[in-house]
């Protein structure tokens, strides 16, 4: 049987290091020279793969939630200045590709020991950052509704909550829940995946529709209400920058545009710019939906240290794991 978390994290594990080496690596070089499987020796002149802060704060919260039986904010905040400081929950014992808004809540934290208040607020706090990182708390929340012991709004408040551990800005917090629905809806629904993803899409409106205030916002992500009409764009009008609009925007275009996990992913890398992110994105929604599993065995086979994730998440599988 298929284990919800080695799917979601392993998904973003494997897009993470299936774009890593071509990171800021253009469009049009990668229509040169696209990738075509797991390489390695780019951007970071790390081996084939090697994943980035995406996966490495993304398990720093998977441990958390595991070992806290539970989201502690505090906790997480430390296992990211363990992550940055001491290379805890990396490939090769040494962190690398910190974002500078991540970075700078990590030393916020470190300096004033408050979870609640080291995360950036103004608009430049939406890059990706917090996107990249909340497979799990998706994962745990789905759970924890599906136990009953969390309301949809409970739920939902501690995805925003985890998320602004670093990027504290409403647009960021939506994505971060519409990509939590996503999961829930793939998870749930039946349908293609297409239609799945539209559900995740109209829960995420139904729920910040409830106040007004919020209404600006969430306008930003208008090119995905209608899933149908957003998948007939054309590649030059998608972004793949770390933007974190541009980035759920291409990892669902990908998913859209594509029929398997291997062309999901493959696509959403050779967009260019932010790669290991988008493809990380992409990669556990892809994951939940195709299972890790047919991922080609090439790429599975080269992720180091998969058993970092894995171990884990075969304790987690169940009722919130079991906490």
């Amino acid at each position: 049987m298929r284990n919800k978390w080695i799917d979601g994290m392993m998904g973003v594990v494997v897009g993470d290091a299936l774009g890593m080496p071509v990171q800021f690596v253009s469009r049009e070089e990668l229509r040169q020279n696209p990738v075509k499987t797991m390489e390695g020796y780019g951007t970071y002149n790390m081996p084939p793969g090697t994943w980035s802060d995406d996966s490495s704060m993304a398990l720093a919260t998977l441990v958390s939630i595991r070992e806290n039986r539970g989201i502690d904010c505090n906790d997480i905040m430390e296992r990211f200045v363990a992550w940055n400081l001491y290379g805890e929950y990396t490939p090769a014992g040494k962190s690398f590709d910190q974002g500078n808004t991540c970075m700078e809540a990590i030393c916020n934290y470190m300096w004033k020991q408050d979870a609640t208040t080291c995360g950036k607020t103004g608009e430049w706090a939406n890059g990706n950052g917090a996107l990249m990182r909340i497979m799990p708390v998706c994962l745990y929340a789905y759970e924890k509704m599906n136990c009953g012991a969390w309301t949809e709004e409970e739920a939902m408040e501690q995805v925003q909550q985890v998320a602004a551990l670093t990027h504290n800005h409403l647009r960021s917090h939506i994505a971060c829940v519409m990509y939590c629905y996503m999961v829930r809806s793939i998870l749930d629904e039946t349908g293609t995946l297409r239609e799945r993803l539209q559900k995740g899409v109209d829960d995420t409106m139904r729920y910040y529709h409830k106040d007004i205030s919020t209404y600006v916002e969430l306008a930003h992500y208008g090119r995905l209400f209608h899933l149908d009409e957003f998948a007939t764009c054309k590649e030059e009008n998608i972004k793949s920058t770390g933007y974190v609009v541009d980035s759920l925007e291409a990892a669902v275009w990908s998913l859209l545009t594509t029929e398997s996990l291997e062309e999901a992913l493959l696509r959403a890398v050779n967009l260019g710019d932010d790669t290991d992110t988008v493809g990380a994105i992409a990669g556990g929604l892809a994951a939940l939906y195709y299972g890790y599993e047919s991922a080609p065995e090439e790429w599975r086979s080269r992720i180091i240290k998969p058993e970092l994730f894995v171990a884990v998440c075969e304790e987690m599988e169940g009722c919130a794991g079991g906490v």
